[in-house]
């Protein structure tokens, strides 16, 4: 069994690969976007403000508590962990949250468009509905408020002239999100483009929000399972 100490480096060490691989994606161009995850159930490892995800370490990440307070570090946290904190609190299940800019993603946002068509199958069952939050400034607790209706109920979130936010039950699971967020984005840019959009309707949908409840269901069990685990 591995110590705390132990399963903190792995976290950081997780942390740095999946920035970089956010960032070779396109998904985290310059120094933008940010990861974070639950360490345990007062702490939150989170990367750091102002720093490329290409090139973070793993001593460069930062912990916070649920109130934003930084607990270690010797960055600054990122100026939006208010939002990761607002997750974590409002969807219990979720153990790690990434936000990012997919260019594709990004410009449905700034378009004032939702990715809720239900044009493909597996968006359906791996995502639901991808909602748009209003605008508000980034980093501020605006950002906080317009995200706070749709936390509950959505694990992949449109952030309007901004970007995307995805929870998962690990960073895995969070970045497959994000990874899916701007695949189902580009299907869409796709069907509209060539003019003859196909929606699923009436039967196909239930059976396919039936196989989701169950997918997660299994999602949910598993990750309980593991952290069980880990806790000992």
């Amino acid at each position: 069994m591995a110590s705390g100490e132990e399963m903190e480096w792995e976290l950081r060490r997780s942390l740095v690969r999946f920035g970089r691989m956010l960032y070779r994606l396109g998904f985290m161009p310059g120094t933008s976007g940010n990861l974070s995850v639950r360490l345990d159930e007062e702490r939150i490892l989170a990367t750091p403000t102002g720093r490329s995800k290409f090139l973070l370490r793993s001593e460069d990440m930062v912990i916070v508590d649920l109130d934003g307070r930084q607990l270690a570090g010797t960055r600054k946290v990122t100026s939006e962990i208010g939002m990761h904190l607002a997750i974590y609190r409002l969807r219990p299940d979720a153990d790690a949250v990434i936000h990012s800019h997919p260019p594709i993603a990004t410009g449905f946002a700034c378009s004032g468009r939702p990715l809720d068509e239900p044009l493909c199958s597996e968006a359906i069952m791996t995502l639901g509905v991808v909602p748009l939050a209003p605008y508000a400034t980034t980093g501020t607790h605006g950002l906080v408020e317009s995200l706070e209706p749709l936390i509950p109920h959505h694990s992949a979130i449109l952030l309007a002239n901004h970007g995307a936010v995805t929870c998962g039950n690990d960073l895995l699971d969070a970045f497959l999100k994000m990874e899916t967020v701007e695949h189902f984005a580009h299907i869409c840019l796709v069907a509209h483009q060539l003019g003859s959009v196909r929606l699923l309707e009436g039967h196909a949908i239930d059976q396919l929000h039936e196989a989701r409840a169950r997918y997660l269901a299994g999602a949910h069990q598993g990750g309980r399972m593991v952290r069980q685990m880990v806790a000992g």
